[in-house]
C-alpha cells in the first residue's frame, strides 16, 4: 500500500499501540492537537485536501481505524464487538495519550464520526471540541430507517449480515463494489471527486480480504453493540458535553427527512453546523467549504487569524 507522502507534505507516518491494536497514523503540524478520523470505505488519505492547511494551526493526527488502511486487525477469534465504536474510541484515546495529548479536538467523517462521538460520550474529559461530518447518531439512523433512507444506505443492512455472506459476495469484485459505493454517495454520481492516488490507497486496503472482513464487522457492530451503547446513553439522559459542530453534504447521506441539527440537539448540549455543497464525501467534494467551517469552529479567540482557505 503506497505511503502517499506527496499528498501529506511535512507529515510523518508512525504506528502507535492503541488499545491492544497497532494504529497507523500520519502526523504533521504544530499547535494544539487535532485528531481526524476517516470513514468507510476509505483510509486516513481522505483528509489529504484538508489536513495540510489544518497543520498550519494544529498538530494533526490522522489514524487509520482498526481494521482499516495500515492499522492492525482485531485478534484471532474476536467478534464484531472488537470493531465497535467504543473499542475504536479506546484505540484513539490510547494513541493520543502516547503522543502526550490527553485532551484534544476531534473531527470524524462517516464511521470515524461515530467513533468520535462515542469517544466524546465515553471520555468527556478528553474532548475539547467535536466535529461530525455527514452523519446522524447510530440510534437515530436506525430509528429513521424508512424506505428512502434504506435505499440510500442499504449497506447498513447488507454488511451487517452474518459472516460469511457479505464477504463472499464482495470478494468476487472488491474494487467494483468499492468504486460503486464511493461513486453512488457523491453529488456527481461518479468518481471525479477523488484523487487517483487516494483512490488507489482505498482500493489497495479493501482488496485485502481480512480488512474487507473487518469493515463488515464494523457494520455488524453498528447493528448491535453501537446501537445498544446509544440506547443506553439516551435512556440515561446523557448528552455530549463538548461543543459539537455538524457538517453535512447538501446531497449527502443524512440529507433526508427532518433537520439534521434538530436530531443532534437530542445528543449534545451545544450544537451548531452547516451544509456544504456536495455529497457524502465533503472533505473531497467540497474541501474549501469544509476546511473553512472546521477552522472557524476549532479555533479559540486567541488563535484567530492567519490561515487563508481556498
Amino acid at each position: 500500500m503506497a505511503d502517499l507522502p506527496e499528498l501529506f507534505p511535512g507529515f510523518r507516518s508512525e504506528t502507535i499501540e492503541g488499545d491492544g491494536t497497532p494504529i497507523h497514523c500520519r502526523i504533521g503540524g504544530e499547535g494544539p492537537p487535532l485528531v481526524c478520523l476517516h470513514g468507510f470505505p476509505q483510509t486516513h488519505a481522505m483528509w489529504h485536501r484538508i489536513a495540510p492547511a489544518l497543520a498550519t494551526r494544529y498538530t494533526v493526527v490522522l489514524p487509520d481505524l482498526r481494521g482499516y488502511g495500515q492499522s492492525g486487525l482485531a485478534g484471532p477469534g474476536a467478534d464484531a464487538t472488537a470493531y465497535s465504536k467504543r473499542a475504536m474510541a479506546k484505540d484513539i484515546v490510547a494513541v493520543m495519550n502516547r503522543l502526550g495529548f490527553p485532551r484534544f479536538r476531534i473531527a470524524g467523517h462517516d464511521r470515524g464520526a461515530r467513533v468520535a462521538y462515542r469517544l466524546a460520550f465515553d471520555f468527556p474529559e478528553a474532548v475539547e471540541k467535536l466535529a461530525v461530518l455527514d452523519v446522524i447518531p447510530t440510534m437515530a439512523m436506525w430509528d429513521r430507517f424508512d424506505v428512502k433512507r434504506a435505499m440510500k444506505t442499504y449497506h447498513w443492512l447488507f454488511l451487517a449480515q452474518p459472516e460469511p455472506m457479505p464477504e463472499l459476495l464482495i470478494a468476487r469484485a472488491p474494487v467494483q463494489y468499492q468504486d460503486y459505493t464511493l461513486a453512488s454517495w457523491t453529488k456527481s454520481g461518479n468518481l471525479s471527486a477523488f484523487d487517483e492516488r487516494a483512490l488507489a490507497h482505498y482500493r489497495a486496503f479493501y482488496a485485502e480480504v481480512p480488512r474487507m472482513h473487518a469493515t463488515c464487522e464494523d457494520y455488524r457492530a453498528g447493528a448491535t453493540a453501537d446501537w445498544d451503547d446509544d440506547r443506553e446513553d439516551a435512556a440515561a439522559g446523557r448528552k455530549i458535553a463538548a461543543p459539537t459542530y455538524v457538517i453535512w453534504g447538501s446531497h449527502g447521506i443524512p440529507a433526508t427527512g427532518e433537520g439534521i441539527l434538530t436530531i443532534w440537539e437530542d445528543w449534545a448540549d451545544t450544537v451548531d453546523g452547516q451544509p456544504v455543497d456536495g455529497g457524502h464525501f465533503v472533505c473531497e467534494e467540497a474541501p474549501d467549504e469544509t476546511l473553512a467551517a472546521l477552522l472557524l469552529f476549532f479555533e479559540d479567540p486567541e488563535e484567530a487569524g492567519g490561515t487563508e482557505v481556498g
